[in-house]
């Protein structure tokens, strides 16, 4: 799928109100699954400013109105702008005071609403009734400890199951496990409300449309969702996939309108494409960096403590492998093992990884280097390189959990140049997908761009890899670790994954905090230079 065809399908999701066909006074939204992301959705949903405008539902934000100069107070009010103030900016005295006697009397207009406007989101007006409420649940032994999480969130109803959520809600979400997901909308979506809409949000569409169109009544619309991002990643301008896979219009447009306050990009995909672009995307990048923690465990290395990993792209590779490690394994397992595309990529990118270590064994320095440049052209060849690198060294530097040496060290990247292979091999070019891309795909394109978008680099990194003997057992320990992954996705393998996830999680674990906090402000700088 090419960019090309992937822009027309996508909008810019605002937080301008929608036209709806028809009302959405006590639209109920539902989660079933209350980890992570399923929490993000509900305190999002129902932060969000609500309330009805001439009869229709209506997501009405301050800064959408006034250029969004004024994004910061993130209010939820109903107003027209003057013509005399359009296009208006902060550029002066006299254009401040224009916009600061307008507030003025907007505010003697509008007392009741603004009292909390620019301090929070102002929740769903009251005296339209529950215009927008969000009803969710988790495993019943969870039940208790979420209704003193969110006792102080009176928009938010926490239920001891997910048959009382479906019975009460018009949008149900199921945020839960790929792997779990047949056996939840088994159990579930028979109780699912009479003509409600019914999504998922996991990472993996096939099982998901498969359990739906199983269990679920035939009255149900069905629309689902993917945010591509972690749920403690600010959504703004995130992508977010929606799929319109067995719905009416209306009711897709009241998920979008409902979606709407996450303030993602809107892409528009079927299921299938969903799963062919994760696929080509976060299936082998979360390879890799899986096979790099693996390597370090199965050497006992904490990779910021030598010199080798330490500065520039190194970086990267410590803080996103740390922050995959830190996360839930079945969060990248279900992506793996049930995406029914997955199995080619990760097989290839293992396959790469053998077939350039015995290349580098055997000292075969003609076929390597014509390899990865044959590779390289094919990746990046298309691409204009007039512009600026996504990434560049004083940016690369700035977040290490290390001390950098003062003469870096030699490394082949073998990670890297199998990454850009395994892409070369299954006729992938990784831009075509920018618009739905993951931030950790975003950046893993940053640092392979990096490499070999340097000549010079890119050559000293080919001469490395084939005359230099000092890291062989630390390449040997990567291969093993790339291969062990795909024999896991091969044979469809959960226990044996969630073994190897789990034994590394527990190896890198102490120092998860400071990886953390690094690797946040890193994907926020990071992630900030490479939108311009």
């Amino acid at each position: 799928f090419s960019v090309d065809i992937l822009k027309h399908q996508s909008t810019k999701a605002t937080m301008a109100s929608h036209d709806l066909a028809t009302s959405m006074e006590g639209f109920v939204i539902g989660i079933i699954g209350m980890g992570d992301m399923g929490k993000m959705y509900a305190k999002r949903l129902s932060d969000a400013g609500w309330r009805i405008v001439n009869g229709k539902h209506a997501h009405l934000p301050l800064s959408s109105l006034l250029n969004d100069d004024l994004s910061a107070f993130g209010s939820s009010i109903a107003f027209s702008w003057p013509d005399y103030l359009s296009g208006i900016r902060f550029r002066g005295w006299l254009s401040m005071m224009k916009i600061l006697s307008y507030l003025i009397l907007l505010c003697l207009k509008s007392i009741p609403h603004l009292s909390k406007a620019f301090l929070e989101n102002i929740g769903p007006t009251q005296a339209n009734g529950n215009i927008l409420r969000v009803n969710a649940c988790d495993r019943e032994e969870k039940y208790e400890g979420l209704c003193e999480e969110f006792a102080d969130r009176k928009q938010i109803k926490i239920f001891p199951n997910g048959h009382l959520v479906s019975r009460a809600s018009d949008y149900i979400i199921y945020n839960v496990e790929a792997a779990l997901i047949g056996k939840v909308v088994a159990e579930y979506g028979p109780s699912t409300k009479h003509n409600a809409i019914v999504g998922g949000q996991t990472s993996c569409k096939a099982p998901e449309i498969e359990a739906f169109e199983k269990y679920l009544p035939e009255d149900v619309d069905i629309v689902c969702c993917h945010s591509l991002h972690g749920p403690h990643l600010d959504p703004r301008g995130q992508p977010l996939v929606i799929i319109k896979h067995r719905a009416s219009q209306e009711s897709f447009n009241k998920v979008e309108h409902v979606l709407s306050c996450l303030n993602s990009k809107h892409v528009h995909l079927t299921a299938a494409q969903h799963d062919r672009i994760t696929a080509d995307t976060q299936a082998v990048t979360h390879a890799a960096f899986l096979s790099m923690g693996k390597a370090w465990h199965a050497n006992a290395q904490f990779p910021w403590e030598i010199a080798r990993y330490v500065g520039g792209i190194e970086n990267v590779k410590i803080n996103l492998t740390l922050r995959i490690y830190s996360q839930k394994w079945h969060v990248y397992a279900g992506l793996a093992i049930l995406n029914p595309y997955a199995k080619e990529q990760i097989r290839q990118y293992a396959q790469s990884v053998t077939e350039l270590y015995k290349l580098m064994l055997g000292g075969h320095q003609e076929e390597f280097a014509q390899r990865i440049r044959k590779a390289g052209a094919a990746v990046f060849g298309t691409r204009s390189w007039d512009g600026e690198l996504l990434l560049q060294d004083e940016v690369l530097d700035r977040f290490s959990l290390g001390k950098k040496p003062e003469t870096p060290l030699p490394n082949n990247h073998l990670s890297l140049l199998a990454m850009v292979d395994c892409w070369s091999q299954l006729g992938i070019v990784p831009y075509d997908h920018m618009i739905c891309s993951t931030p950790l795909f975003r950046l893993w394109i940053g640092v392979t761009e990096y490499l070999f978008r340097k000549p010079a680099l890119l050559e000293d990194v080919i001469r490395i890899a084939i005359e230099d003997n000092t890291f062989r057992s630390d390449d040997l320990e990567f291969t093993f670790a790339a291969r062990g992954w795909s024999d896991c996705v091969t044979f469809g393998d959960f226990e044996s994954w969630k073994d190897r996830f789990v034994t590394t999680q527990k190896f890198f674990e102490p120092r998860f905090a400071d990886a953390t906090k690094v690797g946040n402000e890193m994907m926020k700088t990071i992630l900030e230079n490479t939108r311009k």
